[in-house]
């Protein structure tokens, strides 16, 4: 028997960034606010604490802090008319679970995107004309500019305590920042990272070939800080635990850190972890939203009713409990009708891995998870694409996030993999190594899209979410001419030897390494309801009182990590839902 709860205002799905985010900007409405979370509580205290997250073992091997497949997960194919099979072991991507979310392991990498990255459509057709895309890309811009959202990025690089050099202050190009960055209203809250002798020595060859270097942007605070929500955070020690952790010090930005204290003075707000949403409710018409259903930690099933609700959970479920809910027309690969699953992407990286002498030391132990130097010259319409047969871009960089002696132990090709041999070339390589990778955009196509398994459950009986997708020769082409790029640098460095990490034109979409957690797309943001699932307020056009949040909106997926662009969309949705549809609850952009 289900269990019916009392109405509230507003209910929260997944309190990673996203919804912590709009929690903290909703509350303040004095509105009764539920959030519901399918994982554990977490916070810095006791969960994040010294030493016991530096646990190498459980968190960055056994993956303690992200998603038990066991219960749910995807499947994947490469092609649509291919069988897929469920995801049994985590790999290329990590979804996150428990309060805070990916927000919680990530390693802090804060970008805002190209102006072009949100033009894409736009400025391809005008630049080589619409040919130039190819008859299978879906490509299609965002639903605002840049300088819309511009305050929307300084006031999440703000709660986030972001450091780095800024490249464009107002239209001023800044010595030391990246010149091809869209215009600044001002600076970052704090100084950038300090650099790694990787990244002095990749700062210098790179300026030697006509490069523009600067050190990556980073949501860590390099000095004491206090956000505009009145919360402090601290100065990383560069402890070299960043990714697949939380953090102790208070410095890498989450949840955690920047915007769940601030949460703790609103009576309003609840949050209810272990609690599993299996979909949201709508009326008869199917237009309106009658709140959710969700197995609490008791497996029993719940019943919340909500006058608004708003999907906050990873990219992936945002996508799987809009079909289960019946939000939105799924999309059709054969007809290119519906827009639910349309135009899912993923990020594509690569790598050199450098070997030197026992004269040359590399410390990657003292390091966080976003320092790096970068290059953007290659990175979206930073070059010309006349004549390199693709459309899109990618960064370069010397980033090391640490030394961990498990995961991060990085041998040359050819030594020994056990006993003594094995021990020797770790001695011999563990200071004396760097690399020098890229990543790369990917854009969306007609063969690749989310849709619900026809087979395969999870454990409460419902489909699993299906995933269809292979790397595309676009893609492709761009990762090579990338490595080529990225070979030139190399040599320069001159290490004893080094090896090339990246796709060629044959390969295809591996779920076994890890690449990054980087998924988008599959309810995607538009101006037109026929390829979009959410207009530019990130509200549902079929249901206006459901709002999706995250990743999953992107048109496309861009060169950097997406974290910037969902912070800066949730604080121009919030914004939206308090000045505008409040007060007068409706769509907020006509059909």
């Amino acid at each position: 028997m289900t269990i019916k709860k009392e109405q509230v205002d507003i209910v929260i799905v997944g309190f990673g960034w996203t919804g912590s985010v709009m929690a903290r900007e909703l509350s303040e409405t004095g509105l009764k606010i539920v959030a519901l979370e399918r994982g554990e509580q977490r916070d810095t205290y006791p969960d994040f604490t010294y030493p016991r997250i530096v646990d190498e073992l459980t968190y960055g091997i056994r993956l303690k802090l992200f998603q038990n497949i066991s219960k749910e997960t995807v499947t994947i194919r490469h092609t649509p008319g291919s069988k897929a099979y469920p995801y049994r072991r985590l790999g290329s991507f990590l979804p996150g679970d428990g309060v805070g979310g990916a927000g919680v392991h990530w390693n802090g990498l804060l970008w805002r995107p190209l102006e072009s990255d949100l033009k894409v459509k736009t400025t391809i057709t005008e630049k080589y004309g619409a040919k130039f895309i190819p008859a299978d890309m879906t490509v299609q811009d965002y639903p605002f500019t840049y300088a819309e959202m511009e305050p929307y990025f300084d006031k999440f690089e703000k709660i986030c305590g972001a450091s780095g050099q800024a490249g464009n202050i107002q239209g001023k190009i800044i010595e030391g920042g990246n010149p091809f960055e869209a215009p600044r209203s001002g600076d970052y809250p704090n100084k950038p990272l300090k650099d790694q002798y990787a990244g002095q020595i990749f700062r210098n060859v790179v300026k030697n070939q006509g490069y523009h270097a600067f050190s990556g942007p980073a949501a860590i605070s390099t000095g004491g800080y206090t956000n505009p929500y009145g919360v402090q955070m601290g100065a990383c020690n560069y402890c070299g635990f960043c990714e697949r952790f939380g953090c102790f010090n208070y410095s890498k930005a989450s949840p955690q850190t920047c915007v769940i204290p601030a949460l703790k003075q609103y009576s309003n707000f609840e949050l209810r972890p272990h609690s599993h949403v299996l979909r949201v409710l709508t009326d008869s018409t199917g237009k309106k939203a009658t709140g959710v259903t969700y197995i609490d930690a008791n497996g029993e099933e719940v019943e919340q009713p909500a006058s608004l609700v708003i999907l906050s959970a990873f990219q992936l479920h945002n996508v799987r409990l809009l079909l289960l809910s019946g939000i939105g027309k799924p999309y059709n690969p054969d007809t290119g009708e519906g827009v639910v699953g349309r135009n899912y992407a993923y990020q594509i990286d690569g790598a050199a891995k450098l070997f030197f002498g026992k004269e040359v030391y590399f410390n990657h132990f003292a390091a966080a998870g976003a320092s790096g130097v970068y290059i953007d010259n290659f990175n979206g319409e930073n070059f010309d694409h006349s004549d390199v047969g693709f459309i899109g871009g990618g960064s370069i960089s010397a980033h090391a996030t640490g030394a961990r002696p498990i995961q991060q132990m990085v041998l040359p090709k050819g030594a020994p993999n056990w006993g003594s041999g094995w021990k020797q070339s770790i001695k011999d390589n563990y200071l004396h190594n760097m690399s020098v990778g890229s990543s790369a955009s990917v854009m969306p196509y007609k063969q690749c899209f989310l849709d619900l398994d026809p087979t395969y459950k999870d454990a409460y009986g419902l489909p699993l979410l299906r995933m269809t997708y292979d790397w595309q020769q676009n893609e492709l082409k761009l990762t090579q001419f990338l490595a080529g790029k990225v070979e030139n640098i190399v040599k320069e460095l001159n290490p004893l030897s080094y090896s090339m990490g990246f796709k060629n034109l044959d390969s295809h979409y591996d779920v076994r390494p890890y690449q990054s957690t980087h998924t988008t797309g599959g309810a995607v943001m538009g101006d037109d309801p026929r390829t979009s699932v959410v207009n530019k307020y990130l509200q549902s056009w079929d249901v206006p009182n459901v709002f999706v949040l995250g990743a999953c909106c992107f048109p496309q997926n861009i060169a950097y990590n997406p974290t910037g662009i969902v912070g800066a969309t949730t604080l121009f949705a919030a914004n939206a839902i308090k000045s505008q549809y409040l007060k007068n609850p409706g769509p907020l952009v006509q059909r």
